[in-house]
This record gives C-alpha cells, sequence and structure tokens, in this order.
C-alpha cells in the first residue's frame, strides 16, 4: 500500500513537472573581414531563437565584430562588449573602441561586439518606413511636454506607437532574451565561462546575465550602473529627476570658478535663459530654442565633462541671445532604428503605467526633482499600451556569482547616478564598487586610474581594494582643449532616453 501511494505521488509530481527544455546547440560562426572601412575587425552573423522557450522553433539574426586577439600566444579568450543604450549599436561603438580596449588588455582578448536582437544590424526594429516617416509622426511633438497643454497629445501620440512597432521581433527584445543570446555566444566564441564589460544599459545586460547565468562567469565588469531593481520596476525616474541636476550644479561651479563664458553667475545666467525660453522660443543665427530643447542640450553636461567648455559657450550665446534678439533654412537620411530599439526594449522589460493621469502625475513628480525630470519620463508614455515580454527578468538581483563582478560608479554621472553602482555593489554579494570622483558618463573613458583597474581585473581578477576612489580630472574648464578626450555624442543627442 505504501508502495502504491509512493508511486501515484511520484506519477502526480511528474506530471506537474515542467518539461525539460532542449539546449539550442550554439551557432557556427563564420568570420569574415568587415571591409576597408574597418580594417584589422572581422564580421560575422549567427542564428539564435527567437523564442529561447522554443529553442527549435523560429530564428532571428545577430550581427557581430571583432578585433582577434594581438598576442595569440597569450590569448585568454574572447571579451564581450556592449555600450549601453537600449538601442545603441555594438558593433559601431567595437569599431570605435576596440582597438583601446584591446591595447588597454594587452591583445590577450578577441573584443567582440554584437547588436543586441532587434537593433542595429540585428534583425532591427523598424516602426516606420523611413526616417522621414518618423520625423512627420513626431514632428509637432517637443522632445517632452513643458506645459499642461501639452501633456495629453505628447501622451496620446507616444501612446499610438505600440501599434506602430508591433512585429514579431519587438515581441522578444527583453534584456533577459539579450543574456541568454550572450550565453550562447560565450559557447559559440569557444569560452568556458563569460568574459564581459557594459556601459550604461549594458551594466543591466551584465547584472541580467550575472542572475541567470552566475555560474557562467570569468570576469563581468560593469561601467555607469542602473539599479536593476529600480529599473526593472519602472522606477529608475526617482534617480533621473535628481541626478542631471547635481552633476550640472557641478557644471555651474567649476564654470564659475574657472570663469568660463557662461560666467560669473553661470546658474543665475541658465535660469534666467530658462524663463525665457519657456515664455518664448529664443532665436540664435539661423536656428530656433524652444524651452525643451534648452533643456535637452544642457543634459549633455551629465555625459562628457570634455564637451563642457563647448556647451557653456552655447548657453552663453543663448543667454545673451535671450536678452538681446538676433535677427533669423533634402537628403534621404538611412534609417536609424535607435528610436524604435529604445522604446523595443524598454517596454519589453517595464511594466510602465497605462492610464494618462498617472504619466501626469508623475511628470509633475519629475518635474519637481529638476528640469530634466520630464525629458526621462514622458517618453516612457510610448509603453502604455506596449506589452511587456513574458520571458522578461524582474530579479531577484543578489545571486553569488562564480567570480566577483567589478561595479564602477562616477560621482557625477547625469545618465546612471552614483546611488546605482552602490545599489548593486549592495544586492550582488561577490562584487566590489570602484569609485571615481569625477565628472561624467562611464568612468572608464574619462579616468585612467578606473581604465587600470578595470584591465587588471578583466585580465586577471585583480580587484581595487575596498573603498578605492579615483581622484577626478582637473577642472574641465581648465583643461586644454588639446587633452580632452573625444566622445561620440550622437546617441546623447538623438531624441531618445539612451544611456
Amino acid at each position: 500500500m505504501r508502495a502504491l501511494v509512493l508511486g501515484s505521488v511520484a506519477a502526480f509530481v511528474v506530471a506537474l513537472a515542467p518539461p525539460v527544455q532542449a539546449v539550442p546547440e550554439p551557432p557556427a560562426i563564420a568570420w569574415q573581414a568587415c571591409g576597408p572601412e574597418h580594417p584589422g575587425f572581422e564580421c560575422a552573423e549567427v542564428a539564435v531563437p527567437l523564442d529561447h522557450d522554443h529553442p527549435r522553433g523560429a530564428t532571428t539574426t545577430l550581427a557581430l565584430t571583432r578585433l582577434p586577439a594581438t598576442d595569440q600566444a597569450r590569448r585568454i579568450g574572447s571579451l564581450l562588449f556592449n555600450p549601453g543604450g537600449p538601442g545603441a549599436s555594438g558593433l559601431d561603438y567595437t569599431w570605435a573602441w576596440g582597438t583601446r580596449m584591446s591595447a588597454g588588455l594587452q591583445g590577450r582578448f578577441d573584443v567582440v561586439g554584437f547588436d543586441p536582437r532587434g537593433i542595429g544590424r540585428s534583425d532591427p526594429l523598424r516602426c516606420f518606413t523611413s526616417e522621414q516617416e518618423r520625423t512627420d509622426h513626431l514632428a509637432d511633438l517637443p522632445l517632452f511636454p513643458y506645459t499642461p497643454a501639452m501633456e495629453r497629445p505628447f501622451f496620446d501620440k507616444y501612446r499610438a506607437l505600440a501599434h506602430k512597432c508591433d512585429k514579431p521581433i519587438a515581441r522578444h527584445m527583453s534584456t533577459a532574451d539579450v543574456a541568454r543570446d550572450m550565453d550562447l555566444l560565450r559557447r559559440a566564441l569557444g569560452d568556458r565561462k563569460l568574459t564581459f564589460f557594459g556601459h550604461s544599459y549594458g551594466s543591466y545586460i551584465g547584472t541580467t546575465y550575472a542572475n541567470l547565468f552566475p555560474h557562467n562567469i570569468r570576469a563581468l565588469a560593469i561601467d555607469g550602473v542602473l539599479d536593476p531593481q529600480r529599473y526593472s520596476s519602472g522606477r529608475q525616474i526617482v534617480s533621473d529627476r535628481v541626478a542631471g541636476r547635481e552633476v550640472l550644479d557641478e557644471f555651474f561651479r567649476l564654470c564659475d570658478e574657472a570663469r568660463c563664458p557662461l560666467g560669473p553667475n553661470s546658474k543665475q545666467r541658465y535660469e534666467a535663459l530658462l524663463t525665457a525660453a519657456r515664455a518664448k522660443p529664443i532665436q540664435l543665427g539661423t536656428e530656433v530654442w524652444t524651452y525643451d530643447q534648452v533643456v535637452g542640450y544642457a543634459r549633455l553636461t551629465g555625459y562628457a565633462s570634455e564637451l563642457w567648455t563647448v556647451i557653456a559657450a552655447t548657453l552663453d550665446d543663448l543667454a545673451d541671445a535671450a536678452v538681446h534678439p538676433a535677427v533669423a533654412a533634402a537628403v534621404v537620411a538611412p534609417y536609424d532604428n535607435m528610436f524604435d530599439a529604445n522604446l523595443g526594449n524598454m517596454c519589453a522589460d517595464i511594466e510602465f503605467p497605462r492610464e494618462f493621469h498617472t504619466y501626469r502625475a508623475v511628470g509633475r513628480y519629475a518635474e519637481a526633482g529638476s528640469e530634466f525630470g520630464p525629458y526621462w519620463w514622458w517618453t516612457n508614455s510610448a509603453c502604455a499600451d506596449w506589452p511587456t515580454n513574458e520571458d522578461r527578468y524582474t530579479g531577484p538581483w543578489n545571486a553569488r556569482t562564480s567570480a566577483p563582478v567589478l561595479v564602477v560608479g562616477g560621482y557625477f554621472d547625469g545618465a546612471t547616478d552614483y546611488r546605482g553602482a552602490q545599489a548593486v555593489a549592495g544586492q550582488l554579494p561577490s562584487s566590489r564598487l570602484l569609485s571615481y570622483a569625477g565628472w561624467g558618463h562611464i568612468s572608464w573613458r574619462r579616468s585612467q586610474c578606473a581604465a587600470d583597474h578595470i584591465y587588471a581585473y578583466l585580465l586577471s581578477g585583480t580587484l581595487p581594494a575596498p573603498g578605492t576612489v579615483c581622484p577626478a580630472n582637473p577642472n574641465p574648464f581648465a583643461t586644454p582643449a588639446s587633452q580632452l578626450v573625444t566622445d561620440d555624442f550622437r546617441r546623447y543627442t538623438h531624441p531618445t532616453t539612451a544611456r
């Protein structure tokens, strides 16, 4: 009788157990030269499951590039890199930065970049037939609504994007899908464990991978870090409403200290500029600047301190034009799907509100934090009618990983504030926080101290001592132009909330 009962229980448990999913074979990679415009780099495309719940079903295509290790005799493996976004092309940024990474890593890694699914050259999500159609759809909208009358039209126009963007790839663009792709790529590249470097939103890819595949990590470094609990729950606005203004206040302080073009009293002149632009658009040469455009431009201070002198000069010209108004001008552009992909990934990951009155209420909360708050908040209204992906990952975020994670955060980062790095360092039990005391988005790009620690970790697993803080660079306004780090500001000025 006992045996009969136990047998019945066992059969019942087996019946309830979910079927064991087949693990897809890693795709074969056929590398070939990218072409003369990218010397030394190789390119490839691979097929991965469109839905990882059905690994033998439909597929989607990922575009890859790599810069092979120059020291093949001491080659460690592949470094998989993601620059952020969501929506930024991993290929473009690997072509821009791969040589620098390879040199910092002593040529011992193949530096591998990829466009995540739905982005760039990887089966891109396209909500419109052309750049012009997208421009026409958004033509009568500000970057964000800054008067009550603008709010409802903005919300309705962005909410309509869910229908325009309803494509098969849009239903499978969650960060968890990207992390599962990465684990297939790890195997395809021949690496027993993953070595990964993620910037900005790429940090969210990294933390998602760390929690889905905690035993598959050789080294994982993230720089410019999002708090995954806050981001995945739709509460990132708590940080975004204040982080940019914290950096802007540093911009004003150092501007006045160095007697920059906007000074003296740079903060007061900027506030007067905002008041003037809100009342009436400002004519500067042949350009007309509205309030939202001035705020969107000032937001760049939170990304690149090396651009501060240029930003200050432009704000100075605008401030003068507001007081002394000046007298007031078709090429078919290639389709850049960063706008579409940013929304496709963000709406797949995050359950945002559905009702206009909630967006309006949070918009007030965002604006109370700073003028940058509404910029970050209102484009989320595209997600009001956009279903989240059933395979998205929302935690927990505290997995103990097979190797410690290096978490890098800057004190004054307007896109991914320092509190995000502190949060992840507290969530992941095997992690180490490295801090940069200066200004700008992504410490690796701005601090040689931070870069050296990151390289040492990726090469050998050597972590900085607990509590290590890399010193701030000199006052950006006092730095000669010849010493400034060049950067690509395309995604910072793109009409999305890309990071």
